[in-house]
């Protein structure tokens, strides 16, 4: 459920920043059998709004590899695909922590593209 809320700010802050380098990835990890449903999952990604590709996760191992215990779980990942910043529990837009995590989008989306091998 708690997914569900934080939802409206995800699809706001994805087509504020539709046409930038910026991807957002939905990761369905289900809690309950009844949310193994792929064809469920895309028709409320759809009913949601959320019109980016999303990864259905049945087995929890996208969930175990980044230790994840908590739903729903924003992640912030840079161009050189390491993550940057955790948000655990819901974000609401217009509140302090979803400001600091649109202002870290910024400042993410204005490093430059050179990643340490």
């Amino acid at each position: 459920m708690n997914c569900l809320r934080t939802a409206p700010w995800v699809r706001e802050i994805s087509q504020r920043h539709a046409g930038e380098d910026f991807f957002a990835l939905g990761v369905h990890t289900p809690e309950f059998e009844h949310e193994r449903d792929r064809d469920a999952v895309a028709r409320n990604a759809r009913k949601l709004g959320l019109d980016f590709p999303h990864l259905v996760d049945p087995d929890l191992s996208f969930w175990r590899a980044l230790d994840n215990q908590y739903w729903p779980t924003v992640y912030l990942v840079d161009r050189c695909g390491r993550i940057r910043e955790r948000q655990i529990g819901e974000i609401h837009s217009g509140q302090p922590r979803a400001q600091e995590i649109e202002a870290l989008v910024e400042r993410l989306l204005d490093e430059g593209s050179g990643c340490e091998r």
